[in-house]
């Protein structure tokens, strides 16, 4: 079989971080295995790399954009106020994102016009605010360029302005302004763009969409998710919330929602993760006793055998670009209830879990108010929906799923006449 060449271009991947880190290493490990791939990634990540078995100048080669990076992401964190806010971080990296790439065809320039790769893919950032320099040079030396899976843009939802300002995320009113940046129309002129979302696909201008494809940036790797959700024992549902406690997350309005069901005994929640709202739930669920538990951050291997005692996973985030811990609890067979907007909502089918309309907080709050008591009473239809999310997650969201489908996207980029890869049709 046909392993194409490719300089695989992972500013952002590390497998011992979370988030957009985690991403980029596990979809440049999974491409391995149908590539001859070499990865180009940030130094910050090269004694990850090396822990993990890689070897430097052979698997991948570490880029020293330090002199830049560091002090801009010190600014960000700053004027975020330490919370790391997307948006404002985002916008430093526009500045340190195209000096990586500076360094990057310093370094491999002459091997790319030389034919010694298939084709050049940039992988990380997912931001598709970060422009690719690298986009017009690769297209000058004729070898084709593939950006992608890009994810972002999502406009903070009405009725959740206050969240917003508590999350700093002021600049998000002004992003659009990305799109006059330099070198956006020579990064989207790639020979093949993934958009991780369907919001970033509308992003795109019309011109550009023959050659943009569809396809979710996150997966699973079966062998960390391998526990399975128990359905029908005995004691009350029990749902769990993964993730940050930060505003944006609506873990308040979860308690808040369950409070009926938690007052009866028939609900428990599990909450993992730590944030800076956590004193505040603390207090917020005193009047619940056990039937409100918060784990703190705990290592995977506990984050899976907590979520497996659950059924549900109650992820009622009002902003999330792509949901991974979505994917991840559906890998364990909970039925998801997610709130009806941006990515979680792109992963969830009728036939795998629920998404409660975003009408403001009320709105939220009344409707998984509802979905929680009607999944209380009927376990059976909880159980049905764990087991078919169960099966979505292992036909089309593994790593090696993944890999496969970028395969064709690359077999189409470098064959003419093949047609376009539609991984997820009108899914």
């Amino acid at each position: 079989m046909f392993r194409p060449r490719v300089l695989l271009l992972a500013e952002a991947a590390n497998p011992e971080w979370v988030s957009v880190p985690l991403v980029g290493w596990s979809l440049v490990r999974a491409l391995a295995g149908v590539a001859d791939v070499h990865v180009v990634t940030q130094v910050r990540n090269r004694d990850a790399f090396l822990r993990a078995g890689l070897v430097e100048g052979v698997d991948f080669t570490a880029i020293d954009s330090e002199a830049l990076a560091r002090p801009l992401w010190k600014l960000g964190s700053f004027l975020s106020g330490g919370r790391g806010g997307w948006t404002i971080q985002q916008a430093v990296a526009t500045i340190s994102y195209p000096y990586f790439e500076h360094l990057v065809w310093k370094h491999f320039g002459a091997d790319i016009r030389a034919g010694r790769y298939d084709l050049v893919h940039r992988v990380t950032p997912l931001s598709p605010v970060q422009q690719s320099p690298i986009a017009a040079k690769c297209r000058a030396a004729g070898v084709p360029f593939v950006l992608g899976p890009i994810n972002g843009g999502v406009p903070w939802p009405k009725g959740f302005e206050a969240e917003m300002k508590r999350e700093r995320e002021w600049l998000s009113k002004v992003r659009g302004l990305y799109r006059a940046l330099p070198g956006r129309r020579a990064t989207l002129r790639a020979d093949a763009i993934l958009a991780g979302s369907r919001q970033t696909l509308r992003d795109i201008p019309a011109q550009h969409h023959a050659r943009v494809i569809y396809l979710p940036e996150n997966a699973i790797d079966p062998a960390r998710f391998n526990a399975v959700a128990v359905h029908g024992g005995p004691g009350p549902m029990r749902a769990c919330f993964i993730g940050r406690l930060v505003p944006l997350k609506g873990v308040d309005m979860l308690v808040t929602a369950a409070a009926p069901l938690l007052r009866q005994g028939r609900l428990v929640l599990e909450i993992i993760g730590d944030g800076d709202m956590m004193e505040a739930l603390r207090a917020q669920a005193t009047e619940f006793g056990d039937a409100v538990r918060f784990h703190g951050w705990k290592p995977h291997t506990e984050v899976q055998d907590i979520a497996a005692r659950c059924q549900l996973l109650a992820f009622p985030s009002i902003r999330e670009f792509g949901g991974g811990v979505v994917l991840e609890a559906m890998a364990l067979g909970l039925a998801p209830i997610v709130v009806d907007y941006a990515g979680p909502a792109e992963l969830v089918t009728d036939a795998t879990g629920w998404k409660v309309p975003i009408t403001g907080r009320d709105g939220v709050i009344a409707g998984l108010s509802d979905r929680l008591a009607w999944c209380v009473d009927h376990p059976e239809q909880v159980a049905a929906k764990g087991h078919a999310a169960r099966a979505r997650v292992q036909e089309l969201f593994t790593w090696e799923r993944k890999a496969a489908q970028i395969l064709q996207i690359y077999n189409w980029v470098l064959t003419p006449g093949l047609p376009k890869p539609d991984p997820f049709g009108q899914d």
